[in-house]
């Protein structure tokens, strides 16, 4: 990962954006440290989507250990299939 001041990028934004079509850019600040990273669109919906399938597979975790579960038949039957 790059690291760059905040004047850094500012100064050279645009080659800071195209290296973070390679690899993460991480912008510092003095006395604030790390601000921010700068990463690309598709590293960003990777990121995204990884989450959001960590949160579905925690749902379906908790839904299966749910007290009162109804089988397959008993939906059917209560949907009028």
């Amino acid at each position: 990962m790059t690291s760059v001041t905040l004047s850094q990028f500012r100064s050279q934004q645009s080659d800071y954006i195209a290296a973070a079509q390679r690899e993460p850019v991480e912008i510092t600040s003095r006395g604030a440290g790390r601000r921010a990273v700068v990463v690309s669109p598709e590293f960003y919906d990777r990121a995204v989507r990884a989450l959001e399938d960590q949160t579905d597979m925690h749902a379906a975790v908790e839904a299966r250990s749910e007290v009162g579960r109804v089988s397959h038949e008993e939906l059917m039957h209560e949907l009028g299939l």
